[in-house]
């Protein structure tokens, strides 16, 4: 009896020690669910292989809504496929390719750094849409729900013709009743990128002649 009260005593403090051993003393738990602050990485798959998620190479642009976010994606998935530290032949940079006059348009002076951080790059993206839809104002609602040259006229299509020519392609544009035809140096014409990025809400974003990723 006394034998077998030792096993079952000694197997208990075996499973014990056993189920220690795979626990940590502290254990410190992080909320998945809820973030109070972010750095921008919430714009990134949670892997960022993209073979993890092969069905992203059949589609031309992730489709996340027709509102900011949705706005955002598109673009940057035309710009630089969604990489935050690609830089292109000519020297533009970072998931929405912003050129070095941009950024110090809107208070960025450090491309190195910038090229490092996502927030970063969220908010001069933010601050490069403010400073154009005041600078596009009038164009905006001058030409808003017109068709020029083939294309339906939006703010988000302007929004985003900007951002690829600068803004003052874009009066220019319509100076011209769409007939002179910017492209970038890789070819890409305003015309279509007002055509793909047409018809976002962007009533969010306030327009600002001062905006600068510190605001």
């Amino acid at each position: 009896m006394i034998k077998k009260w030792y096993f079952y005593a000694s197997l208990i403090v075996i499973i014990t020690f056993l189920s220690l051993g795979f626990k940590p003393f502290n254990l410190e738990t992080k909320p998945w669910f809820l973030i109070e602050k972010t750095d921008g990485s919430e714009y990134i798959f949670p892997s960022q292989e993209e073979d993890d998620y092969p069905i992203l190479k059949k589609l031309n642009v992730p489709f996340t809504g027709k509102r900011l976010i949705g706005f955002k994606e598109a673009v940057a998935f035309k710009e630089s496929q969604g990489k935050y530290r690609l830089v292109n032949s000519l020297g533009y940079m970072g998931k929405y390719q912003f050129g070095s006059k941009a950024l110090r348009a809107i208070g960025v002076q450090n491309d190195k750094a910038f090229l490092k951080d996502p927030a970063l790059q969220e908010k001069a993206f933010i601050a490069l849409l403010s400073k154009n839809k005041w600078i596009l104002r009038n164009e905006i609602e001058k030409y808003e729900g017109k068709i020029i040259s083939g294309v339906e006229i939006t703010e988000s299509g302007i929004l985003a013709a900007a951002h690829l020519g600068g803004a003052g392609s874009v009066k220019n544009f319509f100076k011209n009743k769409g007939n002179r035809h910017f492209r970038d140096a890789y070819g890409t014409s305003l015309k279509s990128y007002m055509r793909a990025f047409g018809g976002y809400d962007l009533s969010f974003i306030e327009a600002d002649s001062n905006a600068t990723i510190n605001d």
